[in-house]
């Protein structure tokens, strides 16, 4: 089998995400050329070069009512010159009301997210994030029912629902605040990033600031129709040779959700820490927790006004050009966040 090639792993990523059989095809026939894309992607050779530890996974919580609200997800504090395709896919299902509240979602979400970074020696890190999102009826409702069953865990009420059928619906004082429109392909809100060192060494500390601007549309639920600043704190520590650690803290102040109706947001705040430990010359094992605090006034919803938490497990391979990353995302305290997260990650270095 031959390598793909930093211009093949993009495509290959490309055509997992537009797909329709290798997305959400209910036979699962798609499954074998992501697949034989990942055997290849991981049957690429090691090659002689220098390791540096590229830091924590990059997902971000993708529980629908907030991923438009500039989700954060943790990073390095190290400057980097790189580029990244990440294809993540998460299953939530929420049925709860309130007095002024109701949401209703019962969707799978995928999301093709393009990272540029680029360091300016002696000056910054600048970084472009471009989504593309996918919300759709999907095809895990199987899978999922009979992992409960298996394991005897609650289901969350997904067995009263039809298998695999898309709802998307929240509502405030009874009148329609987004409406999830199913198997649309469209641009989320684009992130620009500017990262400063401020202490470099075994112990390296950072400055991290972010604007995200509202490219996506906010009535389905690909955007908030504002501007959103956020600002964080991004330490590195090696451990040993082997294990080193990445801790980050921050803020964002979201701008009003613009849907079908206006919401004013509140300032909400997150921290998280990562463990990167090499296990052998090329591969390493990652583990990370990120905590978050709600965007949302008070709806009495649990789900929603609960702190958020997604804990994250997966391993990186290494190669001359770039890495590639796999990894699976739960949730600890089934609120503010998906079910799960399923991410696969190419990124290549320059």
């Amino acid at each position: 089998m031959q390598p793909l090639g930093p211009r093949g792993t993009i495509a290959a990523l490309f055509t997992l995400f537009f797909s329709p059989l290798s997305c959400y095809s209910t036979t699962m026939r798609g499954t074998f050329p992501a697949v034989l894309a990942i055997v290849a992607l991981l049957s690429m050779p090691g090659a002689a070069f220098a390791f540096v530890f590229e830091g924590p996974f990059q997902v971000k919580n993708q529980f629908p009512v907030f991923l438009s609200l500039n989700q954060p997800y943790l990073e390095k504090a190290a400057t980097e010159n790189s580029l990244s395709v990440s294809l993540s896919h998460s299953s939530v299902f929420v049925m709860e009301d309130s007095a002024n509240w109701n949401a209703h979602l019962d969707l799978e979400w995928t999301e093709l997210n393009i990272r540029y970074k680029q360091d300016l020696p002696g000056l910054f890190e600048i970084g472009v994030d471009v989504p593309v999102e996918r919300a759709t009826a999907g095809f895990m409702d199987r899978p999922l029912a009979w992992y409960h069953r298996a394991f005897h865990f609650g289901d969350y009420g997904r067995s009263s629902r039809p298998r695999n059928d898309f709802l998307y619906d929240i509502r405030k004082d009874g009148v329609p605040l987004i409406e999830g429109d199913n198997d649309r392909t469209a641009f989320g809100d684009v992130r620009v990033t500017a990262k400063r060192k401020i202490v470099e060494g075994p112990v390296a500390l950072s400055a991290l600031a972010d604007v995200e601007l509202p490219t996506g549309n906010a009535r389905v639920g690909y955007g908030n129709g504002s501007t959103d600043v956020g600002i964080a704190l991004l330490l590195d520590a090696d451990l040993s040779d082997d294990l080193r650690l990445f801790a980050n803290a921050g803020a964002v102040r979201p701008g009003e959700l613009k849907a079908l109706q206006t919401v004013n947001l509140r300032d909400f705040f997150y921290g998280g820490a990562a463990l990167e430990y090499r296990i052998f010359q090329y591969v390493s094992l990652l583990g990370q927790l990120m905590v978050q605090t709600s965007p949302y006034p008070e709806t009495d919803i649990r789900q929603i006004d609960n702190t958020g938490m997604l804990l994250v497990v997966g391993g990186r391979y290494y190669a001359r050009s770039g890495s590639y990353e796999l990894s699976l995302t739960e949730d600890p305290n089934t609120s503010g966040a998906p079910d799960f997260i399923l991410n696969l990650t190419y990124r290549m270095r320059f």
